[in-house]
């Protein structure tokens, strides 16, 4: 544990042991995959902070050992890790008392049952014609929205449709990363996001700093180039010409021309 400055809390839920092998050789020479049982995994944890003077920030993590979770211990990138992870994800029937990870949408369409099989359809509300022999779906259908239980009968129609609508996967949880903890949804943030959020928070602080009347970094090129377009604008008015201005008087319309253009 002590060799490892990071570590990836997962949860397994519906997770095989082809699936779990997959992982763990994609993973090879990059991380290492650790399961066990919750109870042994916090004595672990404790027996290592004892070792460690009684405090260390892995005990942090000790509340976040509950239900079927897993461990990936690393020293690579964390984004990297979490594409291996999400390439692994494999697609899965839906089962009824599950709950929804996403919008289940049955496609219109031909769907291979005979007219015998009608009155189930019309159970689930499915909007059907007969063509061709077969019961055809007439338009889009969305079956099951994210967060419902699946029931047995949604269940039934995905499986006789073989429509495999959720995926299955490790899901990262937490993450520990020289002593913080934080969430896994803090993967998601990339560079470019972080500039993008940095370029709108200087643009904010210019706004305020010019209606405030208040110099900053972030308003004093702005109020350059405002300053600039007053003395360009007032010297065109007034027939004065100098170097700033370059070729930007023929831009600017004075008020006296503008008079003659409408006489003209």
């Amino acid at each position: 544990m002590a060799e490892y400055s990071k570590i990836l809390i997962v949860g397994v839920n519906n997770v095989g042991s082809k699936q779990f092998q997959d992982i763990r050789i994609a993973l090879r020479n990059k991380a290492v995959v650790l399961m066990g049982k919750n109870t042994m995994m916090r004595k672990i944890i404790e027996e290592f902070v004892e070792e460690n003077g009684g405090e260390h920030p892995i005990s942090n993590m000790e509340h976040l050992v509950v239900g079927p979770i897993g461990f990936i211990f690393t020293n690579a990138d964390l984004g990297e890790i979490r594409d291996v992870i999400q390439d692994h994800r494999v697609p899965a029937m839906a089962r009824a008392g599950q709950v929804a990870e996403s919008d289940v949408i049955v496609p219109p369409g031909p769907t291979g049952c005979d007219p015998g099989q009608t009155a189930w359809f019309q159970a689930l509300n499915v909007p059907t014609k007969i063509s061709k022999g077969q019961i055809e779906i007439v338009s889009e259908l969305r079956l099951i929205q994210a967060g419902e239980t699946v029931g047995p009968s949604e269940a039934g129609l995905l499986q006789k449709l073989d429509i495999k609508p959720f995926t299955y996967g490790l899901v990262l949880q937490s993450v520990y990363d020289n002593g913080a903890v934080f969430d896994a949804k803090v993967l998601d943030i990339t560079p470019e996001l972080l500039q993008q959020k940095f370029f709108q928070a200087v643009r904010k602080l210019a706004s305020v700093s010019l209606v405030a009347g208040y110099p900053t970094l972030a308003s004093l090129p702005h109020s350059i180039g405002n300053a600039i377009r007053q003395l360009i604008a007032i010297g065109v008015t007034a027939g004065f010409t100098f170097e700033q201005m370059g070729d930007w008087s023929k831009h600017v319309t004075t008020p006296a021309a503008a008079t003659t253009e409408e006489e003209a």
